[in-house]
């Protein structure tokens, strides 16, 4: 054991680290620095907690931790970056469990009334009753976040008939229940309506998410990023922990300051977000929304490569099927051989990247593309009239002109990439499949819109040997 006072010392040092990872992680540059920073705060909380707070069983703590050590090593190896978003939402969930989790255990300790009374017990009743409450909410619609990004859930919206009155009974039956716990408590009763409370929160977090179309699932997770730091802010003033409840706060503020600019990036109210598509029309895809509007025409890479090679203005636009793919080493070397050339290349960045913000970001720089290429879309959008070929790589809902002119449709109102603009259009795709939004194009049937079929990675490895 180690005195309170290093244990302290150890939890404000991780504290700042993990604001420096925060800070880090807000640009491409310092990103690897700001992982770093998190990593080594955690490694000090860890060990602060193990050897200042943990006093028996030391046995069993091992076993847990070499036992979580190890999956999470193993997921981290075996994950791939497009199974990135799925893992996220998988992970909240486990946040949201074990916030459950301490709080039953919590609750349940035979000494919880001998250490509190009065008004202290009714205060660490409400703390246990809003970690568990948070907590089930996190982990049940995380659960299904993850189904629907990894496709074992359809992404369509789930709409019940009275859908917001059904959410509005479950958190009126969540705040009496509330009360009767409060209440019961005090007399050594209230397991009965913490475990109905329970079940509704957990139902609350199924049907909200059920609720929310694919083509906002991006906010969605970092949403439930939001809701796994309260959760685990909840608990730490259940526990007095003071490192947990400053970094639950962190996680819950940063969180949701992500969901809101992510919705506004996307034309989407917060509140109608969070309440599952509260004040929406619930975003039906419009009639013939997956079918064809027309001819496509279809183009080959060496034509695709005469076509960069004797253009100035090239624009890339990736997608998610660039990153299933794993071609973004490929696209950095036709950027290369393109610059070489003389050509101005760039990339245009929806502010959601497809389905988690970043992700085409973190492609690209791992690839090594330079940073002072790669612009959002805010940035770039007024440009595309000036852009002589325009390369969308596995890319559908960003680049979707329906979000502009379809009021009906599931992203309508959504800011896209507005590559028709410029004088030719090259996409690449395996097929006509629809986007994760389930509508279709009317981006691929354009007069200036050319179609490269194919897995993403072998037709740009074609278009480089021709460059």
């Amino acid at each position: 054991m180690i005195n309170q006072g290093i244990v302290n010392v150890s939890y404000i040092i991780a504290t700042i680290l993990f604001i420096l990872a925060l800070g880090g992680l807000s640009n491409q540059e310092t990103a690897r620095r700001g992982n770093w920073y998190g990593i080594i705060g955690m490694a000090i909380a860890l060990l602060a907690t193990i050897f200042g707070e943990v006093t028996a069983q030391y046995d069993k703590l091992i076993v847990a931790l070499l036992v979580g050590g190890t999956v999470g090593l193993i997921l981290a190896r075996r994950v791939q970056m497009t199974q990135m978003p799925e893992l996220v939402a998988i992970l909240h969930s486990l946040v949201g469990l074990a916030a459950v989790a301490v709080g039953f255990a919590n609750f349940m300790d035979p000494g919880r009334l001998a250490h509190y009374a009065g008004i202290d017990l009714t205060i660490h009743d409400i703390e246990t009753y809003i970690g568990v409450l948070i907590g089930a909410v996190t982990f049940s619609g995380s659960v299904i976040a993850f189904g629907k990004l990894s496709g074992r859930i359809s992404g369509n919206p789930m709409l019940l008939p009275a859908r917001h009155w059904l959410n509005l009974l479950l958190l009126l039956g969540a705040i009496y229940y509330g009360y009767a716990f409060v209440v019961q408590s005090a007399t050594g009763g209230g397991l009965t309506p913490l475990i109905i409370m329970t079940v509704l929160a957990l139902l609350f977090g199924i049907h909200m998410v059920m609720a929310i179309g694919g083509a906002d699932m991006p906010v969605v997770v970092s949403m439930l990023n939001s809701y796994s730091g309260w959760a685990a802010s909840a608990t730490g003033f259940m526990l007095e922990n003071d490192l947990l409840i400053v970094t639950g706060a962190l996680v819950g503020s940063s969180g949701a300051i992500l969901s809101y600019i992510m919705c506004r990036a996307m034309n989407r109210r917060f509140i109608a977000v969070i309440a599952g598509g509260f004040g929406t029309g619930g975003g039906s895809p419009a009639a013939g929304a997956g079918e064809d509007q027309g001819e496509v025409v279809p183009i080959d890479p060496l034509e695709t490569a005469e076509l960069l090679g004797n253009a100035k203005e090239v624009m890339i636009i990736p997608g998610y099927g660039m990153a299933v793919a794993q071609a973004q080493h490929t696209v950095f070397e036709i950027t290369k051989t393109l610059r070489d050339k003389g050509v101005n290349v760039r990339f245009g960045i929806h502010p959601v990247a497809g389905r988690m913000p970043g992700h085409m970001n973190v492609l690209l720089a791992e690839a090594k593309v330079p940073y002072d290429i790669v612009f959002e879309m805010d940035e770039i959008n007024e440009d595309f009239p000036d852009v002589d070929v325009s390369v969308v790589i596995g890319a559908n809902d960003i680049v979707n002109p329906s979000a502009l002119t379809d009021p009906d449709s599931p992203i309508a109102g959504m800011p896209v990439l507005e590559c028709w603009k410029g004088k030719v259009s090259i996409v690449l795709k395996r097929s006509m499949a629809t986007g994760y939004a389930g509508v279709q194009n009317p981006l691929f049937f354009e007069e200036n819109t050319r179609m490269l079929f194919g897995d993403a990675k072998t037709t740009l490895d074609e278009v480089l040997k021709n460059l």
